[in-house]
């Protein structure tokens, strides 16, 4: 590339970034991608079979999200499935994250990673049960703690010993 070029794409790149530079920094920095972004909730039925073909899932298994206000649009509402719980020896593309390309991820991916929070495990016992266990764990430590505060136990000692005067303790004879 000759000096010339360069200077070329230098001025090119400096208008540009004068001109949007909020948008520039903002899509350098926060790796962010306007196609990334969700569409509206979908109204209608061709809206919502645009959304399926966008996000490549059947139009007989898409469905968006409530539209609460939380801001997720059009986005498709998939069954929470941890990594935890995915094949080990599937032959992913992403074995570290346990994805395919371009699958559509779950709205809170970033919690239901393998190494994060597992959704799909179910814990023996309730949280009912775990909260009484913890009530009783922590009443019966106080229990203890009350009993040996209140009721002393020492192992039996005299009196200390001081010299006096016309007695004696000790010879070394």
């Amino acid at each position: 590339m000759s000096t010339f070029q360069v200077a070329k794409c230098l001025a090119k790149l400096s208008k540009l970034s004068s001109n949007h530079s909020k948008v520039l920094v903002t899509s350098v920095r926060n790796h962010w991608n306007k196609d990334h972004k969700p569409g509206p909730y979908p109204k209608t039925e061709s809206e919502r079979l645009a959304a399926a073909k966008k996000y490549g899932v059947h139009p007989a298994e898409y469905e968006a999200y409530d539209d609460d206000g939380t801001g997720y649009g059009d986005y498709p509402k998939f069954k929470a499935e941890s990594g935890d719980s995915k094949d080990p020896f599937y032959p992913w593309d992403y074995p570290e994250l346990k994805r395919n390309f371009e699958e559509p991820l779950h709205v809170e991916f970033d919690l239901i990673r393998e190494d994060r929070y597992d959704v799909t495990t179910k814990y023996t016992p309730s949280c009912k049960i775990q909260y009484l266990q913890f009530i009783g764990v922590m009443s019966g430590l106080y229990l203890m703690f009350w009993i040996c505060e209140h009721f002393k136990c020492f192992h039996a000692a005299i009196p200390k010993q001081y010299p006096s005067d016309g007695k004696t303790h000790y010879t070394f004879d």
